[in-house]
């Protein structure tokens, strides 16, 4: 018989990993299954707003994280047409002062590799790699989960499944719960290059920002400074699903033409000599919750466009609600308890992401106007426009 504690996580991501943690301080045995044979250093640079820092710190992994992480002093924002800048919003000991946690940037397998390490170190998780989710079955006794080690069937049995699977969800495409998502005609490209080889600056310890025509650029530092990651995001019909495909940098270049881009910001985009690019894509019907014992978190339930910077961040408090409602109410009242209660503020979240896209693809006179309205407005009254998302605590109404 399987025990009500026993939780099956699908997926060794940033959602997966956190939930391991969060319901294992919770007092329920985790397993975690993976379709990676290793996790290894993938990704691009993801910020993390106090939101999120604050539930990591909670699970001990400051220490492991501050040699990696950068906190940096401010939000840069730029004009892509002139390279002037905008507005300056607030980070560092500000944000720190404010919502008593800090923002963090850092190189998604650097925080990936934190939360295995803490996982590994934890008594009542297990991490099984090499592991492709098939099917599950609900009974009396739970649930089962079959999977497959190569061509091997595995099974694993539990009182419940979280898909942390990502936005191609296995467990969803098994469900049918959800739509597919649907292409945003928008492509990021990312790229990581050594920190001396970006002007220096741009090197400081700032979250760069440029808005210009039909794109824009985001330039930060991580590995404590040691490189510096580099995403551009722009208007674009290749919708090729997956994180990995190469981008060639005349390609790239063509997006942030000389007609319309500070040759500044040009020079930038030339200097890494290898891009990847991958389609972005949207779900516009909210997470509505599931059936049985059942449930979703980060990604799998709620994918972000990026203008927000919530992908992450979502996902860790997705795995920190998770675990105060299971603990409360163990079972399928629990994790329906943790649906309602994330289901405001990831569609929040969504929204808000898609609404500051396109206030960053504006163009012309529009364009113009926003700058302006940044600019008069101010980076402390912008940063408290975010409040409502930096002061989240779980755990409080």
């Amino acid at each position: 018989m399987a025990s009500e504690r026993h939780v099956i996580v699908a997926g060794a991501g940033i959602a997966g990993l956190t939930a391991a943690l969060t319901l294992s301080r919770a007092g329920f045995r985790v397993t975690v299954l993976e379709q990676s044979p290793v996790l290894e250093e993938t990704g691009a640079g993801i910020q993390l707003s106090p939101n999120a820092s604050r539930i990591l710190m909670e699970l001990g992994l400051r220490d492991r994280l501050e040699p990696l992480v950068v906190n940096p002093d401010a939000i840069r924002v730029m004009s892509g047409a002139s390279g002037k800048e905008i507005t300056r919003i607030p980070l560092g000991m500000e944000a720190e002062r404010r919502y008593g946690a800090p923002f963090w940037t850092v190189h998604r397998g650097d925080l990936q590799a934190a939360l295995a390490d803490a996982a590994h170190d934890a008594i009542d998780v297990s991490v099984k790699l090499g592991i492709r989710f098939d099917d599950f079955a609900t009974h009396s006794n739970g649930i089962t989960v079959q999977a497959y080690r190569g061509r091997q069937i595995v099974e694993e049995t539990g009182a419940t499944l979280i898909a942390a699977d990502g936005i191609w969800s296995a467990v969803n495409n098994r469900l049918k719960l959800q739509r597919k998502p649907s292409f945003a005609h928008r492509t990021a490209w990312r790229a990581l290059v050594p920190a001396e080889s970006i002007p220096l600056h741009f090197r400081s310890d700032m979250v760069n920002l440029w808005l210009g025509m039909d794109a824009h650029l985001v330039l930060y530092p991580v590995k404590g400074g040691r490189l510096i990651n580099i995403v551009g995001i722009v208007n674009d019909e290749w919708n090729e699903t997956g994180w990995s495909a190469a981008g060639d940098r005349t390609e790239i270049l063509r997006h942030f033409a000389r007609f319309s881009w500070a040759q500044s910001v040009r020079d930038i985009l030339a200097i890494p000599d290898s891009w990847l690019k991958w389609a972005l894509y949207d779900r516009a019907t909210p997470f509505g919750g599931t059936t049985g014992p059942v449930t979703f978190i980060g990604d799998a339930a709620h994918p972000m466009l990026p203008f927000l910077a919530q992908g992450a961040g979502m996902a860790i408090e997705d795995a920190a609600v998770l675990a105060d409602c299971m603990k409360a109410t163990p079972g399928e009242a629990g994790l329906r308890a943790y649906e309602k209660a994330r289901r405001k503020r990831t569609e929040r979240a969504q929204q808000t992401s898609r609404s500051q896209g396109k206030l960053y693809g504006q163009t012309g006179p529009q364009a113009l106007m926003r700058n302006l309205g940044m600019k008069l407005l101010g980076g402390e009254n912008l940063l408290r426009r975010y409040n409502w998302l930096y002061s989240f605590k779980h755990g409080t109404k």
